[in-house]
């Protein structure tokens, strides 16, 4: 065993000062374990599980720095956002920024200077973006929605099946994989399209306990909208339409 690898206390104790959680959650643990061990995983957990703290605690530990792959621009926005509030370095790199504004925190990254840099999937594409991540310290290779690269997730983007080639470009770094829905075919098809090693495979389910799904039939949608809204809970409401969005909202 590796004794210069983070230690299990020392995640814990980073998940305290950085996002005041007194300890990981069900699942988190086993998840954050592995990947400090520098094992190839695969995690499988409920949206809202907490995916995103398995590889951002990690990548605070690790010398060098964590590459996360997400298909979901405001999605990354919003990671950084919150990882900056959390006094956390990280920066992310997609189709909003100019070529010389993504030029530059790519140097950045290779400097040191980042902790984590979330990328777009279509970037791997970009032999001019590989060539510029030639020699940074990669400590760890997150991809997040990982269920995308299988033809048989909900959401597949091409541009993942070219992930393994630019994995192995870069020095194949330790790989986590994390997606909320895969089927055991689509968990295999990851592990293949990612040519993951004995990876360690971590599933808990789908069931979000804290959730409740309900039809309600012959009400009118918008006075129970705003019986529901007056009670001062949080909610989300989904409309067809944008018009019809904001005529709710309103």
């Amino acid at each position: 065993m590796n004794t210069d690898r983070p230690t299990y206390d020392a995640a814990r104790q980073a998940l305290r000062t950085h996002f005041a959680y007194s300890d990981f959650r069900p699942g988190q643990g086993d998840v954050v374990r592995a990947v400090l061990e520098g094992r190839d995983t695969l995690a499988v957990m409920p949206t809202g599980g907490g995916k995103s703290i398995c590889y951002q605690i990690p990548a605070l530990l690790f010398d060098g720095l964590t590459i996360v792959v997400s298909p979901l621009i405001s999605l990354m926005q919003d990671q950084v956002d919150a990882l900056k509030r959390a006094r956390v370095r990280a920066t992310f790199i997609n189709s909003m920024l100019d070529f010389r504004d993504a030029m530059e925190r790519i140097e950045q990254a290779r400097r040191g200077l980042y902790k984590l840099m979330y990328v777009a999937p279509e970037r791997f594409e970009s032999p001019a973006f590989l060539e510029r991540m030639r020699g940074a310290r990669i400590s760890l290779f997150a991809v997040d929605e990982a269920h995308c690269i299988s033809e048989g997730g909900h959401d597949f983007r091409p541009s993942y099946l070219k992930l393994h080639e630019a994995l192995d470009f870069l020095g194949r770094p330790p790989v986590a994989a994390l997606t909320a829905t895969a089927t055991p075919d689509v968990r295999d098809d990851i592990v293949r399209q990612l040519t993951l090693r004995q990876p360690t495979i971590i599933v808990r389910g789908f069931n979000r306990e804290n959730l409740v799904l309900r039809v309600v039939q012959g009400a009118n949608k918008r006075e129970s909208i705003l019986e529901t809204s007056s009670r001062g809970d949080c909610g989300i409401v989904y409309a067809g339409t944008r018009t019809a969005v904001e005529e709710i909202a309103e």
